[in-house]
């Protein structure tokens, strides 16, 4: 079991990676950047990445799983910008203990797109 779980870590590290040395260096970027994705609604946002992550493999809106329901979490703690702060943490850096045994893991979102999940959590209330 550890070895399978070892293989799929490494897998992950190594399919995610960027080797910013690799590839051909004579390549010129011909399309510009794209401009910054303006949210008019974070909640809805936030719902979108949730449901685009791996995060509904182990919460759900309603019911506990892995991991607590989004309402408990919302039950838990206050919608304030301290909280969204903390939980954004949380989900880029991972927590455990809070909720049980089962640690939840670090996760690569940006700080602005955890801050729009812990959003949408704390309002599902």
């Amino acid at each position: 079991m550890k070895r399978v779980f070892l293989t799929v870590v490494l897998v992950m590290i190594f399919s995610c990676s960027k080797n910013e040395s690799s590839g051909n260096k004579d390549v010129i970027a011909t399309e510009p950047e794209a401009a910054p994705k303006v949210v008019t609604d974070p909640i809805a946002e936030g719902q979108s990445l949730i449901e685009g992550s791996d995060c509904l493999g182990c919460h759900k809106l309603n019911e506990r799983m892995i991991g607590p329901s989004y309402k408990e979490v919302a039950e838990k703690y206050e919608n304030t910008p301290e909280n969204v702060e903390m939980l954004a943490e949380k989900i880029i850096k991972g927590s455990s203990g809070v909720w049980g045994d089962v640690p939840m893991p670090a996760h690569g979102f940006s700080k602005e797109n955890a801050k729009f999940m812990a959003q949408y959590i704390l309002s599902s209330k």
